[in-house]
This record gives C-alpha cells, structure tokens and sequence, in this order.
C-alpha cells in the first residue's frame, strides 16, 4: 500500500504508521498520536485544541504530490470543498475536485491509455449537461475553474492524478442508475495537464476487481446476462505496475533434477517432452517468494 500523510505534521508515513487502537485509517500517525496523547494526559481537550492549532501541518493545493494518497480531510482543508461527493466545487480556491471511487461509486470511471473517461453528476435518470458541476466541468476549459483528478482504490485513501484538462469532447452513453435502470449519462474526457499516464500498482486493480466479482456473485443469472449486455464493447486499459522477484537457477535445475521427469504434486509422469527430449515440468514455489518463500 502506498504511504499516507499525517493530518498533524504533515509528513509521509508507510500505512502501518497509521494502524492502532484496533483502527487501520486513524489520519494521525503513530507519533504524533503519542504526543497527543501526553498532552490530553496533562492537559485535557482544551489542550490538545491548542496543541493541534499550533501543530497541524496548513495544508494546501500547491503542497499535493501526484501519485500519493491522501485523506478526505487533507482534501477538504487543502481545496476548501465539500467533503461528501464526487464533483466537489470550491468558490473559495476557484477548483473543481474530481474522485473516482473504485470501491464505492456506481459509475464506469475508466481510463483509456491517459485519457480518463468520467461519468458526470446524477445517480438517477438521465443525467444533464447543464446540471450543477456537470455545466462547469463542460466549459472549465473557458471558465478558469481549475480540476483536479483522484482516485479510491481503498476506502478512505485517496491518491491524487494531478490537475486535469478536458481533452475532447463530452459524449453520452448508457449506464445502470443507482436503482439499477439503464439512462444516459455524460461522458468527459480528461487528461494530466502534461499528457503524462498515470500508472498504479497491479495489486490494486486486483483487489478492485475481486472485489467486483465478489459483490456481483450475489446475482441471479439473469442479472449477470443483463448487466454483461451492457457492457462496453471497448474495455478500459491503463499502465500498472507489478513486482516481479529474480528466481534462483541453481534452485530451479535442482528442482527438475530432483523430480526426475514426475510432478512432485500428482507423483504423474511429465505431460509431454520438449524439443529436447527433457520432460516438460515447472518449478513453483510451496510458500510464495513474497512471502518469504
């Protein structure tokens, strides 16, 4: 998982940092919950008031680094927006944030190489090009509102893409409302301001993904013909990122010399030979390599 920032001192921390008091997604790390800690101990609430007043990091847009994950508080004092939402409007910071919740929402957020294709504003009905932040997102290319794009792959952290342009023009498609009717949605095309793609951990689109095939194993099969009739017949691709772990030569050859052409797993001979005549057996680890194996 990526780092995640204190709320309080503002740094970068790795997310164990972040894991007590039987709760994994407390907003202060581990040290500076310590010294909150001593100073409710000697002073009770009113201190600790203060101590936060004069402690917390003053958060803003410029402090944002893309590709780092974020709170909903960070996001809230740093853009003087709504905390709830998916379009969330400053008048204050003159933005316009964007989330794409991939645990939550209902919408096909989607990324098609460095374009992001993302469903505008409505969860019922047919959807407005000139309802509230949807008519601003449409023209943010004149109106001077700057955008700017996060994603959820885990609830509560958001990782922040960058300040974003739209970069065609919005079309409409079909998509499930929140009552599960088919309507037309809006669809906006944006971009990194510096046309550069975004890249996530591989892990995270899986955990996405079965977390999807999980929820959508409660249907009935005719939901799940319904819904697969829907889909898009152009899926959404993006760069993600995988570890991959040197494996030992002498371990493998040792391995196949061991087993001497019968799988160590069903005792049954090798399936077929290669065009060496040597048996056809791979080597794979009892306990992963990532796991210490």
């Amino acid at each position: 998982m990526q780092d995640k920032r204190c709320t309080v001192c503002g740094k970068f921390h790795p997310a164990e940092e972040f894991s007590y008091n039987s709760r994994r997604d407390n907003t202060y790390c581990k040290s500076c919950n310590k010294e909150y800690g001593k100073v409710y101990s000697s002073g009770g609430s009113n201190a600790t008031k203060q101590w936060l007043k004069e402690m917390r990091f003053d958060f803003s847009v410029s402090d944002l680094i893309i590709d780092k994950s974020y709170s909903n508080e960070d996001i809230t004092n740093a853009f003087k927006c709504s905390s709830q939402g998916g379009m969330r409007r400053s008048q204050k910071t003159n933005t316009l944030v964007l989330v794409a919740n991939h645990v939550k929402s209902i919408f096909d957020d989607r990324w098609d190489g460095n374009t992001m294709n993302y469903t505008g504003m409505g969860l019922k009905g047919e959807q407005s090009l000139n309802f509230m932040q949807n008519k601003t997102l449409s023209e943010s290319n004149t109106n001077d509102v700057a955008v700017h794009f996060f994603e959820v792959f885990t609830e509560k952290v958001y990782t922040y893409q960058g300040q974003v342009l739209l970069s065609g023009k919005p079309f409409q498609e079909q998509q499930d409302d929140e009552d599960g009717n088919s309507r037309s949605v809006w669809i906006f095309p944006l971009r990194r301001t510096d046309n550069s793609t975004p890249v996530v951990p591989k892990v995270e689109l899986d955990k996405i993904l079965a977390r999807k095939i999980k929820k959508a194993s409660a249907l009935s099969l005719d939901e799940l013909k319904s819904r697969a009739s829907k889909s898009q017949s152009k899926p959404g691709s993006r760069v993600a990122t995988t570890t991959t772990y040197q494996r030992d030569a002498n371990v493998v050859n040792y391995t196949l010399k061991r087993a001497n052409g019968v799988c160590e797993l069903c005792e049954q001979d090798a399936p077929f030979k290669k065009k060496n005549g040597e048996p056809y057996l791979e080597v794979h680890h009892v306990i992963q390599l990532a796991h210490g194996g």
